[in-house]
C-alpha cells in the first residue's frame, strides 16, 4: 500500500510507519466448501491471515457419525473429519504463501498433519521437507486452559503434554516458521480470571510446556532457544483498556525475565513476547448489542496502542456474537476497525506512546508483583499440571467469576444497557432478529455424514489399519508421534479414528469442575435471603430439600455459565447435582432418575439446543419423569426459544438474563408450578 503525498508530508520527517499486525477474522462454519468461500472472500477484503474455527466433533476427536456429535456438526466451526475435507477447506488458497492460525487443541497434532499433507499435494514439484519449511502459522495446542475453561480436552494432562512436546520437537526441526503452541490466556479471562490470574496461569502453562520439552531429550541445548523463540501467546483484551495495556506490558516483562533466568536464553529476539489477540467476547451483550461496537474498538486499542507490547495478530469478534453466528458483513465490519486504525490513523508512525508514564509503570509493577506471587504458589504445589489435577486453578477461576457476576448484579460494575441505561430506542440492526445473524446450514450434518461414508468407501482399509496400528505402538513407547500421525493422514484415517486409537492407549480424562470448593456470594443480601426462604419452604412442602440437576449435553465445553448457575443455586439453598461437561442426553436422564431431582437445567452455547433438548425431554418422558420441568440457558435466538417452550421447556434464559438470583427465584416458580403448589 502506498501513502498519499499528503499523508507522507504530514508524517514526522525521517520516520517510517511500522508494519501493521496480521489481521484475521475467526471463521469457519457448516461445511468445508462454505468456509473456503468465506476465507477467499475475506482475503480479498484485505485480511492478511486465516484463523480457522473447527466444529466441536473435530476439536474433541469424534467423527460426524458418533452419537456425541449429534447436533454439533458444523455449528461452531467447520467439520474436518478426514483429509478430503481439509483439501476442500483450503482449495485455491496457496498454503506455502499463507499465515494460518488453527484454533485446535486436543487434536492439534492431527490437524497440523492434514494441513501439511494438503500443502504437499498443492506443491508436487517440491519434496515434503521443502514444503514444510515454507509453512507459516500457529496451532493453539494449549491443553491446560482446556481443563480450566474451554473444555475441549480429550486425554489426561501428562499424555496431552507429551503430544504438545512431540509437536514442538517436530516443528522446530521440520516446520521452523510454525508456532507449535499458542499459550492461551483468552479463555482464562472468559472464565473469570483477573489480570493477575491471567498472567500467572498462562505463564505457568508455558513453564510446564518448556520444562516438558527440555526433559524429553528431543531437542538439543543449541535448539532449545529456537523452541523458546517459537512459543507464542493468545490473549484476551477486555474493555478496561488501560489495565489491559498494562497487562500486556507486564506479560512482556515477565516473559523476558522467565526465559532469561529460568531457561538461560541469551538472544533478545528469542525472548520476545509474541502474541495474538481475540478481544473479549464475554463482555459482548445481547441487550443493546450495538454497544458492542465501541466495546470492541476500546478492546482493540488495549493491544495496539503500546508499541513495546503490541499484538502480532489481531482478530475481532463481531457486534452480534452474543446473539448468534455473525454474517460475512458483520465480520467485514470488524476487519474494517483494524484497517482504519492501522492505515488511516498515525498510530504506527510513533514509538511507544506510554514510555515514561508514571501511571502505566505503577500499574505494570503492581500486576507483575501479583503475578510473580501467584506463579510462585503454583510452582510450589508442583506446577501447572498439579494445580489442574488438584482443582486449585479451576476453583480460583470459578470464584473470581462468581465475584464478577455479583458485582454486575449489585450494580458495582456497570454494563451499559444491561444493568444501567437500559432505556433504548428500537435498533434497526436488530429489527429482524432472525436476519441479524447467520444460521448454520441445517444440511451440514447430513453432508458431513455423506462425505465420511464416501471417504471410507474409497480408501484402502488395510493401509489405514496398518497406519493406526503403528500409531498405537508408537503411543506405547517414547517415539515422537508426529511421523505416525502424518502416515495415518496420508493413509486416509479419520479424525475420530486417530483420536480413538490414542484414547485406547492413553484413556480419557475428566477435569475437576471447581464448583464444590468455589466461593460464592459472601453476603446473601435481602434478595438472595428471600429466595433461600422460598427454596426452604417449597422443599418442606414437597417433603425434602429441593434438588436441581445442571447438565451440559453434547460437546459444548463452555462451562462458565453452568458453573455460575450451580454455585448460585447452592448459595440459594438448592442441592445441586453438576457432573461437568460433555454428557449425552441419556446420561443426563439417568442422573435425573438416580438423584430424583425437582428440576433439570440444561446449558448449551454451541447452537445444538434444537437437537439435544428434545432428546432430553423424550428421555425423561420415557423414564416416567415427564413431570420434572426442564429449563434451558444459552445463546438461543428468540424463534428457537419459542419453539423450545412449545416443545415442553418450562423456561429459556439467554445472556440478557444476567441476574442469577432472579434466575434462582424463577427456578422456584417453575418447581412450584410443576407440582401444583400455587
Amino acid at each position: 500500500m502506498t501513502d498519499s503525498p499528503a499523508a507522507a508530508a504530514a508524517r514526522p520527517p525521517g520516520r517510517e510507519k511500522d508494519r501493521p499486525w496480521v489481521m484475521r477474522t475467526y471463521a469457519g462454519h457448516s461445511t468445508a466448501e462454505a468456509s473456503n468461500a468465506l476465507y477467499r472472500t475475506n482475503l480479498a477484503k484485505g485480511q492478511t491471515g486465516l484463523s480457522v474455527a473447527f466444529d466441536l466433533p473435530t476439536q474433541t476427536g469424534y467423527d460426524p457419525d458418533s452419537p456425541l456429535s449429534r447436533g454439533e456438526v458444523g455449528k461452531v466451526g467447520v467439520p474436518v473429519p478426514h483429509l478430503g475435507e481439509m483439501r476442500k477447506l483450503f482449495r485455491d488458497i496457496p498454503l506455502t504463501e499463507m499465515n494460518t492460525s488453527m484454533t485446535i487443541n486436543a487434536t492439534a497434532m492431527w490437524l497440523l498433519a492434514m494441513y501439511q499433507v494438503v500443502a504437499e499435494e498443492q506443491n508436487p514439484g517440491l519434496a515434503p521437507d521443502e514444503v514444510a519449511h515454507l509453512l507459516a502459522g500457529t496451532t493453539q495446542n494449549d491443553i491446560i486452559k482446556e481443563y480450566l475453561s474451554r473444555g475441549t480436552y480429550v486425554f489426561g494432562p501428562q499424555q496431552s503434554l507429551r503430544l504438545i512436546s512431540d509437536m514442538i520437537a517436530y516443528t522446530v526441526h521440520e516446520i521452523p516458521k510454525w508456532n507449535p503452541i499458542n499459550i492461551c490466556s483468552y479463555h482464562l479471562q472468559e472464565a473469570g480470571a483477573t489480570p493477575v490470574q491471567e498472567l500467572a496461569y498462562a505463564l505457568c502453562t508455558a513453564i510446564a510446556v518448556l520444562d516438558q520439552v527440555r526433559s524429553s531429550g528431543q531437542v538439543s541445548d543449541e535448539d532449545f532457544e529456537k523452541v523458546v523463540g517459537r512459543i507464542s501467546f493468545f490473549v484476551n483484551a477486555g474493555v478496561r483498556f488501560v489495565e489491559e495495556t498494562c497487562k500486556m506490558r507486564a506479560f512482556v516483562r515477565l516473559w523476558d525475565e522467565i526465559t532469561r533466568e529460568r531457561y538461560g536464553v541469551t538472544d533478545p529476539k528469542m525472548r520476545r513476547f509474541r502474541y495474538g489477540v481475540q478481544v473479549n467476547s464475554l463482555g459482548l451483550t445481547e441487550a443493546q448489542p450495538e454497544n458492542n461496537v465501541q466495546r470492541i474498538v476500546l478492546e482493540m486499542l488495549g493491544v495496539t496502542l503500546s508499541k513495546d507490547a503490541r499484538a502480532r495478530a489481531v482478530q475481532l469478534p463481531a457486534w452480534n456474537e452474543a446473539l448468534g453466528l455473525p454474517r460475512p458483513w458483520d465480520q467485514q465490519w470488524s476487519l474494517r476497525f483494524q484497517q482504519v486504525l492501522a492505515f488511516e490513523s498515525d498510530l504506527l508512525e510513533y514509538d511507544d506512546i506510554f514510555a515514561g508514564s508514571h501511571v502505566i509503570e505503577a500499574k505494570v509493577a503492581e500486576l507483575v508483583e501479583g503475578a510473580r506471587a501467584e506463579i510462585d504458589r503454583v510452582q510450589a504445589m508442583g506446577g501447572a499440571i498439579a494445580a489442574v489435577e488438584s482443582g486449585y486453578m479451576k476453583q480460583n477461576l470459578v470464584s473470581a467469576h462468581a465475584a464478577r457476576r455479583a458485582r454486575i448484579e449489585s450494580g458495582e460494575e456497570v454494563v451499559v444497557g444491561v444493568n444501567r441505561f437500559q432505556t433504548t430506542e428500537p435498533s434497526p440492526l436488530t429489527a429482524d432478529l432472525d436476519a441479524a445473524i447467520q444460521t448454520a446450514d441445517p444440511e451440514a450434518e447430513r453432508a458431513a455424514l455423506a462425505s465420511l461414508e464416501a471417504w471410507k468407501a474409497e480408501r484402502d482399509e488395510a493401509e489405514v489399519a496398518t497406519a493406526l496400528a503403528a500409531l498405537a505402538e508408537a503411543a506405547k513407547t517414547g517415539t515422537n508421534l508426529m511421523q505416525p500421525t502424518l502416515a495415518a493422514a496420508r493413509a486416509g484415517a479419520t479424525t475420530g479414528e486417530w483420536a480413538g486409537t490414542l484414547r485406547e492407549v492413553f484413556g480419557e480424562f475428566r477435569a475437576p469442575t471447581g464448583v464444590s470448593g468455589a466461593v460464592g456470594v459472601a453476603e446473601a443480601g435481602a434478595e438472595l435471603a428471600a429466595v433461600r426462604e422460598r427454596v426452604r419452604a417449597t422443599g418442606e412442602e414437597l417433603g425434602g430439600r429441593l434438588r436441581v440437576l445442571v447438565g451440559k449435553p453434547g460437546l459444548d465445553g463452555h462451562s462458565n455459565g453452568a458453573e455460575q448457575v450451580a454455585v448460585r443455586a447452592r448459595d440459594a439453598g438448592f442441592e445441586v447435582i453438576y457432573q461437568g461437561i460433555r454428557l449425552t442426553p441419556d446420561q443426563i436422564v439417568a442422573a435425573a432418575v438416580a438423584e430424583d431431582v425437582h428440576l433439570v437445567g440444561l446449558s448449551i452455547l454451541s447452537g445444538s439446543h434444537m437437537e439435544l433438548v428434545p432428546d432430553v425431554l423424550d428421555g425423561l418422558a420415557a423414564a416416567g419423569l415427564d413431570d420434572v420441568p426442564v429449563i434451558v440457558g444459552g445463546i438461543i435466538p428468540g424463534s428457537d426459544a419459542k419453539a423450545l417452550v412449545e416443545r415442553g421447556v418450562a423456561a429459556v434464559y439467554t445472556p440478557k438474563d444476567f441476574g442469577l438470583t432472579e434466575i434462582m427465584d424463577g427456578f422456584v416458580d417453575v418447581i412450584r408450578k410443576a407440582n401444583d403448589l400455587d
